[in-house]
């Protein structure tokens, strides 16, 4: 069995017990079949990660006892996913796989041709939180509420750049090595593609940069997989690991 990771937003430090909602002490005791005395590994989003012991468990709720750390804190670039909400299964698979690439906050926009006029933010997110214990990671990306993309822009911080995936430019999928460090945006658009005036509006905004993602228009879904594994490789922390690679081996 593999290690179990438990995400707990409660202060960790050790021999300080943390309590367990009912949900989470069912899924230790219930589903991983633990019982009080074995070990699993928690983290908060901000402390790392710690080795800590199961003490209680029932119905209503428990506990467990962080012993000591086991892992530092690690934060995703800055770098954000803008999507326009699917159906309900790809939404979930968006926000999951967002978490895992390393988004920073995830936020779900309305645009001229979203489908969807509302989502269960409650439930996508769990399942970042889902991602975050699955993939051994240490932060838990926020799914902010859905907002429409025109209001979202109108307050846009113009210190932090677009990455534009736009369908039009489909064809040889384009290098992002010779862009800016710093903070990001990715934007994705619907199923339904951009209006014109979302068109006109993006173009003519300083900061935002149209890249293709490849010869074939990808499903929204798969597009932003793809354009969070282009800018992790370029300027994310993608890069960073992989040069550290290349020179150990040389």
């Amino acid at each position: 069995m593999g290690r179990i990771r438990l995400f707990i937003n409660h202060p960790l430090g050790a021999g300080q017990p943390v309590p367990l909602d009912a949900g989470q002490a069912h899924y230790l005791s219930g589903v991983m079949r633990l019982a009080p005395g074995d070990e699993l590994a928690v983290f908060n989003g901000r402390d790392g990660e710690w080795r800590a012991r199961l003490t209680q468990a029932g119905k209503r709720g428990g506990q467990v006892e962080p012993l000591a750390p086991s892992g530092p804190q690690v934060d995703p670039p800055d770098l954000w996913l803008l999507f326009a909400p699917l159906k309900k299964a790809r939404t979930d698979f968006i926000v999951e796989k967002a978490a895992e690439l390393g988004a920073a906050r995830i936020l779900p926009v309305q645009t001229d041709h979203t489908a969807a006029d509302r989502i269960a933010r409650d439930r996508l997110q769990a399942h970042a939180v889902e991602a975050a214990e699955q993939c051994g990671g240490t932060f838990v990306p926020p799914v902010e509420a859905l907002q429409p993309l025109s209001r979202l822009l109108d307050g846009w911080d113009g210190g932090r750049r677009i990455l534009w995936a736009d369908e039009a430019l489909a064809g040889p999928a384009e290098t992002l090595a010779g862009l800016p460090q710093g903070p990001w945006a990715i934007l994705i658009g619907p199923e339904g593609g951009w209006s014109p005036a979302e068109r006109a509006r993006l173009s003519g905004m300083a900061g935002v940069t149209r890249i293709s993602l490849g010869p074939r228009v990808l499903r929204a879904d798969t597009a932003a997989v793809a354009a969070l594994a282009l800018w992790q490789a370029a300027l994310g922390d993608w890069r960073a690991k992989g040069e550290a690679g290349l020179k150990g081996r040389a």
